[in-house]
């Protein structure tokens, strides 16, 4: 199944509601980038990376919880179940899930940096990777919007972190 295929397959459209939400979230969010920008208290870099995470956020949440069908309640509680699957029986669609569940929270790692106007290290990485990817996670239990696993959670982490760890890299190296 190709990316577009798991797009269309797990995800209805926005309702109304759900724009006007996500609307009304970032007009807060801009109010708020201004405020601060105007006040010296952040760098216009950080409240584009700010917004552009938020963005990145929103739809994140969107595809992963929130605009998929609900089903009935899953979860899988063995760790790395999804490699032995891989490596035993050479599942290549699953493959394919886990690697796109390490890309997924990419962006969120490079723009971390830029947001704290800090260096992030990979264990702040790691950490935020996971925070953010369990809250997906346990959104897809209780909404009962997908499949509660461990595995994704590693995988977002892991995304996370080697976002953070490549915009360090760039970083280091421009200055």
């Amino acid at each position: 199944m190709d990316l577009y295929q798991i797009i269309i397959t797990h995800n209805r459209p926005w309702k109304a509601r759900e724009i006007i939400c996500v609307t009304l979230l970032f007009a807060a969010a801009l109010f708020a980038a201004g405020y601060l920008i105007r006040h010296q208290k952040i760098k216009r870099s950080q409240a584009l990376a700010g917004i552009s995470l938020l963005l990145f956020l929103s739809v994140v949440f969107g595809s992963t919880v929130f605009t998929r069908m609900p089903s009935k309640r899953q979860f899988e509680l063995q760790p790395f179940w999804s490699w032995r699957e891989v490596i035993v029986n050479h599942n290549r669609e699953l493959l394919k899930e886990n690697l796109l569940n390490c890309i997924l929270l990419v962006p969120m790692g490079i723009l971390l940096p830029i947001l704290l106007h800090r260096k992030v290290t990979w264990q702040q990485g790691l950490l935020w990777g996971l925070l953010v990817s369990a809250a997906i996670e346990t959104c897809q239990l209780v909404f009962c919007r997908g499949l509660f696993e461990w595995d994704d959670m590693i995988h977002n982490a892991l995304g996370c972190m080697a976002g953070c760890l490549l915009t360090n890299t760039v970083s280091r190296r421009k200055t």
